[in-house]
């Protein structure tokens, strides 16, 4: 399924539409490191055809796509990052034992 997302970009000079950050609906931004590889590609997991951008994000792999000029991420997308979120927080270790109970 897809998740659409907004996201802040920038042009390049040579005319390249390049994505910085992913901004969610309530609130998180998430920055884009570095991106590995831009092609025309569809999502096997969500559907859709587009410009898939190959981004780094905290030192994860993940894939962000553009389609007829409308962003959106695979729907495990969403969920890998509340994880990363929850663990990268101070009190992780006592969200994962209290959501596991």
């Amino acid at each position: 399924m897809k998740e659409y997302v907004s996201v802040t970009a920038k042009f390049d000079e040579d005319g390249s539409l390049l994505p910085l950050v992913i901004n969610w609906d309530d609130g998180r931004k998430y920055k884009i490191d570095k991106i590995t590889d831009i092609r025309f590609a569809s999502s096997l997991k969500s559907g859709g055809v587009g410009v898939r951008y190959t981004c780094q994000i905290m030192n994860h792999t993940r894939y962000l796509y553009l389609e007829s000029n409308r962003w959106f991420v695979e729907n495990n997308f969403t969920l890998y990052l509340e994880l990363i979120t929850m663990l990268l927080s101070q009190n992780s270790i006592n969200q994962i034992i209290l959501k596991t109970q």
